[in-house]
């Protein structure tokens, strides 16, 4: 008997052990940026693990930290990065352990301590990106003005309905992950203050610029067009904060 004990014990830690190596694997097989991107882009700057975008003109001082989707290259979002810099916005976008924005939430407090001059500060995410920062905005609502979800929405827990927090929710008509449905069903989790805004023909991966992602849907526009349309809502609405 004990000897049979012992026998499943050592079968149940080795398939645990090949389960934790088997999500480690998965969780480095990330979406790079396109060439497109870094072409249109240039230059990168980085400190340490966040990509960085900062005005070379007039600075709102106001601050945007953006969480990638999982498994997203930090860089895929550096076109959007580069428009909200351009229009005088202070951008961080960082790179979380195993590359999954959930196992970090608070990773935003670093850039808002490494940034004192800024005076408003925003966070939003791509996908599993934006619901971490959902959470993030939900338990600090004094250090965190508004929230941006871009193809994505808050978790469950974090209801923003009785909260005057600023939301701005971009979504895409295309998108095969998180879809037209998954939006209407959690728009009783965002404030009254919510901009909501469609993207015609847009899909979830083209929210950054890193290629095709499984179980999306073909889009009926580019990932520059879809890009700039995201960017001018953002930069609009971020205008009237």
């Amino acid at each position: 008997m004990k000897r049979i004990i012992k026998r499943a014990i050592l079968v149940i830690a080795v398939l645990l052990v090949c389960c934790l190596i088997g999500f480690f694997v998965w969780t480095q097989q990330t979406y790079e940026p396109t060439k497109e991107l870094l072409k249109s882009v240039g230059n990168i700057e980085h400190e340490d693990d966040w990509v960085t975008f900062k005005p070379s003109g007039t600075n709102k001082e106001v601050g945007v930290i953006l969480y990638p989707g999982a498994k997203v290259e930090p860089k895929a979002y550096g076109y959007l990065g580069k428009r909200l810099s351009d229009a005088g916005y202070t951008v961080g976008i960082p790179k979380f352990n195993l590359n999954l924005a959930m196992l970090e939430v608070n990773k935003a407090e670093e850039w808002i301590n490494r940034n004192p001059s800024i005076k408003k500060w925003f966070i939003g995410g791509h996908s599993l990106g934006g619901v971490s920062a959902a959470t993030f905005a939900h338990k600090n609502p004094k250090l965190i003005k508004g929230v941006i979800l871009l193809a994505s929405y808050p978790a469950s827990g974090d209801n923003f309905s009785n909260k005057g927090t600023p939301i701005l929710s971009i979504y895409a008509e295309k998108d095969g992950l998180t879809t037209r449905d998954k939006i209407e069903e959690t728009k009783n989790l965002l404030s009254s203050d919510t901009v909501l805004f469609e993207i015609k023909g847009g899909n979830h991966a083209q929210f950054g610029m890193y290629g095709e992602q499984k179980g999306d849907n073909q889009a009926d526009i580019s990932a520059k067009e879809q890009q700039d349309l995201i960017a001018d809502e953002m930069i609009k609405w971020l205008d009237k904060q």
